[in-house]
This record gives structure tokens, C-alpha cells and sequence, in this order.
């Protein structure tokens, strides 16, 4: 089930997308035959915090001092999307790529820290499972970022194997070296000299674990020692693992889906031993000599096995750039729109997005089309001919996009979306509309209106020129709560952490555990676990 604008739109276009869906049926059918049956393999990046317009356009590489040279020629030889949007910061992007509904779904709409309790649940299908029951080889390296409960480890969410960071980068500070450089105070206890009025030695948890790795079916096995020194030596070998699956599928005629979500340390404090671009910025340094050189060695790999005709390579940041209180020399910028990371502004969801299919998609398309992540999902699926392993029952906010990726620019089945921060509708976007439900431009209609195409930067509000779409933006975000109400969100999943371990330490052992006597304690001390604190993280910048 479908959010209703899809119906209405559907209604609109049916005879043309009926026409368009047939002919899209002849030529998979057909790149199938030229497979000798096999339907295409998937390989999925996707990194951290880039502003659209930071990859993959040559002339801003230039004015912002690095380059981009993959993405650029993703550009050149495939598609870059000008409108693909996420969700507006990096759990809740995950969870709605992997799922094709909107995080707050799920219940995975706020960031996760260590150590959570919590992790998606069980209960949601992933493009993995959906493509596992087509019968995919399925893989998973580097950021996950989706929980530290059992069940939320994505060898337990339909990868056949996975090398995986169950938090974020930020964890390479949580380190002696961190604590001596004043990036962190106090997340090494042993670090810091004894404080004779500190009486809660438990207050700050010891057991977060660095990487998991793990096959499905199969206990998971802590990896790494949490140390910065080990965390550039774990994204290399995320990457030798993606190319090592790629390379042992192709050899079987085994299609697969590879996901690789790179963990570089832009976030951190992590020393960079040379600089190399003029930028001299964490981003630039790690972007361009990490994740984009790797892009590009992905490319060359496709090439090099034969198998690039018969692939599909999407690429794509999870939100825009980290603006708000960013690590120094960071160097991350709004670039063209406003707002970042966390906001619900367009700088904050609108990101760099490529896609490339040698002799499928054509090569240098600009694409103007709205489309959101969670479109992946369903995208994914019916590419993979696994459409009857979409769930039931429950809203599926993504759209198949096949006909934008086949038939290039114009031919996209969405033109809405709706933008949460956290838990709350923050704003809906029909076209080249937005209406902003929350902030400080209230109008006289409760609501502030921009028009993009003008407007870009959501700088200026417009109340009368605009008022037109009041009754029709209402209407939209009438028939969504009605519809939320027909199929609730869901919760995440709950529970002890860092469970599901072949080889725990014992401070992760510790985690489960109380550090109380039960028997002494007039209350359950892991009652927390299944409690929500009140949102309250909206402000006028988002």
C-alpha cells in the first residue's frame, strides 16, 4: 500500500504508465536474454553529510578546492539526479532506504548513540530480504548505524554476510586519543584523573562495541579494538570486502546486491598524514581520496569482470552537509540550498545522486524528476523481478522508479514528499511547492510557502502570491494522517544490547546486566529501555 497522493496521481496517468509499465516489462525481459537469464546485480553507496552540488559538477569542484572525478564521471556516463531527497539525517535515511517507508514507520527517526537499547525491528523488510527471496547473493560493509539490538544486525535483516559499524564515525573519538585532544571529556573514564566528589562510576558506558561482523544464520563476532588507529584499517577492508563479493558472485553467475555505506572518518579528529587538495578540509581529503576514488575503482572492477552492462551502480549522500556545530576543519558548506544535516530546509534532504547502467541508462543525463531514497527500495525490487517480495499490509512510501531510470528525465512517477524531523511533519513538498508546518514564519494560515523553482533557498516566504495552495496542501496532509491512522506506525525494536555475540567482551557482557543488585532496588533498572522521552527537538532551524 501506497500513500494516497500515489493514487491520485495514478488515476491521472494510468494509461500512460500502463503503456510505459508494458514496455518496461519487453525490455527487462530482454536484458534478462542477454544475461542468459539473469536479472541485474545492485550495488548501492551511499555516504555521509555532502551538500548537493559538492560532486559530480566540475565547476564547483573547482571553486571549493577538490575533486570529485568518479561521481563526475558517473555524470558524464550515466544520470545525476537535481531532486533526489532523503530523510534529514543519517539513522532515519538508513532505515528508509533499506525499507521503502519514511523512518518514522519504523520507528527509527532519531539518530542513534551508544549505547541505544534499541534497533530496527525484526518485523521490517529490507531490500536484502526482499532480493535474498529472489534469489540474491546480498552483502553489507561498513556504516549501518541501525541499532544494537540482535535483531537489528543486517545479518539478521537479510544479508548473507556483513562487516558492520552499529553506530557512527563519531565513535573514533570515544579513544585515549580523543580524550587528549579534547574531542571528547570523559568517554575514556580511565583516562581521566580520579574526582573524589564523582560518586557514579557506571554513569558512562563501558561496552559499546567498534564493528560487528557476521553471516546469516550465524552468531555475529565483535571486530576491532576501538582505537582511531583502527578505523581507516576497517574501512579498507569494507571495501576489499565489497570487491572481493563482487568478484566471487560475478565468477558464479550469481546476482547480487552490495551494499557499501562507507564509515570514512569525516566526522572525526582522526589525523589525515598528507593533505593533498587545496581545500585542506576533513571532507575533501576523505571524500575525494576515499569514498569517490573508490567509486570509481568499483566502476573499473565492472568493467574489468564483464558484468557492467548487466549492473546497476547508485550512489548518493544520506543528508545534507553537517552545517550546525560541525567538527573544526570540517570545511562542509549549504553550497546552493539552505540548511543541512537535521533540517528539514532543502540543503538538509536534497543530496548528490548518480546512477550508472552501461548501456542502459544513457549517459550524461541531467534528471530534474523528484525522487526520494526510499524509491530505491521499490525500484530494486522490481528490477530484480522480487515485486511479490514487497510486504502487504503496510505503507510502502517508495515508488517504482524504473521508467525515470530506463526512459530518463520526466518520466518519474512522484512529485510530492513529505518531510519529517523526527516523529513530526515538518513540512510537504508537491512540485515545485513546499509548505513548512513548523518554524517561525507562522503566516496567517498557520504555515509558511515557497516556491522553489524561485526561491531555492527558502529565504522568502510567500502568504498571498501563494495562499492558492493552502486548500490543496491541507487536503494532502489531511488523507496522510487519515491513511497513518489506517496503518499505524510501528515501533522500533527494544531490548538488551550487544546480544547475538560469539566473542563479547566482558564490559559488553556488562551492558545486559544491571550493575545493581536487583534485590536492593525498589525499581527494574533496564526499565528505560521500553520508555520514549517527549520529542522535543524542533527549533526553527530545524
Amino acid at each position: 500500500m501506497h500513500d494516497a497522493e500515489y493514487y491520485i496521481l495514478r488515476q491521472q496517468h494510468r494509461e500512460r504508465w500502463d503503456v510505459e509499465d508494458q514496455d518496461l516489462d519487453e525490455r527487462l525481459a530482454e536484458l534478462r536474454e542477454e544475461n542468459d537469464g539473469r536479472p541485474p546485480n545492485i550495488i548501492h553507496i551511499m555516504w555521509d553529510d555532502m551538500a548537493f552540488g559538492d560532486a559530480g559538477i566540475p565547476v564547483i569542484n573547482a571553486l571549493r578546492g577538490f575533486d570529485t572525478p568518479s561521481c563526475n564521471r558517473m555524470a558524464e556516463e550515466g544520470m545525476m539526479f537535481g531532486r533526489l531527497y532523503t530523510e534529514p539525517s543519517c539513522t532515519p535515511s538508513r532505515a528508509a532506504v533499506l525499507t521503502g517507508r519514511h523512518a518514522v514507520r519504523s520507528g527509527m527517526h532519531t539518530v542513534a548513540f551508544p549505547v541505544e537499547s534499541n534497533g530496527l525491528s525484526g518485523e521490517e523488510v529490507t531490500t536484502a530480504e526482499v532480493l535474498s527471496d529472489a534469489g540474491y547473493a546480498t552483502a553489507f560493509y561498513g556504516k549501518w548505524h541501525l541499532g544494537d539490538v540482535e535483531e537489528s544486525y543486517p545479518h539478521n535483516q537479510g544479508f548473507d554476510e556483513t562487516l558492520f559499524v552499529p553506530y557512527n564515525q563519531v565513535l573514533v573519538m570515544y579513544n585515549q586519543q580523543g580524550e587528549a585532544a579534547n574531542a571528547v571529556i570523559g568517554a575514556r573514564p580511565e583516562t581521566m584523573p580520579d574526582d573524589r566528589y564523582q560518586l557514579d562510576d557506571t554513569f558512562v558506558p563501558e561496552g559499546w562495541v567498534m564493528a560487528i561482523e557476521g553471516r546469516k544464520g550465524e552468531l555475529g563476532h565483535e571486530y576491532g579494538n576501538r582505537e582511531m588507529s583502527d578505523w581507516d584499517p576497517l574501512e579498507d577492508e569494507c571495501k576489499k570486502r565489497t570487491i572481493e563479493f563482487i568478484r566471487r558472485n560475478a565468477k558464479a553467475d550469481q546476482p547480487f546486491y552490495a551494499a557499501y555505506w562507507p564509515n570514512e572518518a569525516t566526522l572525526s579528529v582522526a589525523p589525515i598524514a598528507e593533505r593533498k587538495t587545496p581545500a585542506r578540509s576533513i571532507v575533501a581529503e576523505r571524500f575525494q581520496y576515499g569514498t569517490d576514488a573508490f567509486i570509481g575503482e568499483v566502476m573499473d572492477e565492472l568493467l574489468d569482470l564483464g558484468i557492467a552492462e548487466n549492473t546497476l551502480l547508485v550512489v548518493h549522500a544520506d543528508n545534507g552537509a553537517m552545517i550546525h556545530d560541525p567538527p573544526s576543519g570540517m570545511g562542509q558548506s549549504e553550497i546552493m540550498f539552505r540548511g543541512g544535516k537535521a533540517d528539514y530546509w532543502e540543503g538538509g534532504i536534497r543530496v548528490p545522486a548518480f546512477a550508472w547502467w552501461p548501456g542502459t541508462i544513457k549517459p550524461g543525463q541531467v534528471v530534474g524528476d523528484m525522487i526520494h531514497e526510499t524509491d530505491l527500495f521499490t525500484t530494486f525490487a522490481r528490477l530484480a523481478g522480487a515485486t511479490e517480495n514487497i510486504p502487504t499490509g503496510r505503507i510502502i512510501d517508495g515508488l517504482d522508479q524504473t521508467s525515470l531510470l530506463l526512459n530518463g528525465d520526466s518520466f518519474s512517477r512522484r512529485d510530492y514528499n513529505f518531510v519529517y524531523t523526527g516523529p513530526i511533519l515538518a513540512a510537504t513538498i508537491k512540485g515545485r511547492w513546499k509548505r513548512v508546518w513548523i518554524g517561525d514564519h507562522p503566516g496567517l494560515v498557520g504555515a509558511a510557502f515557497y516556491d522553489l523553482y524561485t526561491d531555492p533557498r527558502e529565504m522568502f516566504p510567500k502568504l498571498i502570491p501563494l495562499l492558492h495552495t493552502s486548500s490543496a496542501f491541507s487536503k494532502m496532509r489531511k488523507r496522510h494522517e487519515i491513511w497513518k491512522q489506517e496503518y499505524p506506525d510501528s515501533n522500533s525494536a527494544r531490548g538488551a544490547p550487544f546480544t547475538g555475540l560469539a566473542n563479547p567482551r566482558p564490559e559488553t557482557v556488562a551492558l545486559s546486566n544491571p550493575p545493581a543488585d536487583l534485590e536492593d532496588l525498589p525499581f527494574d533498572p533496564l526499565q528505560y529501555i521500553d520508555f520514549d522521552l517527549p520529542w522535543d527537538g524542533l527549533d526553527s532551524d530545524g
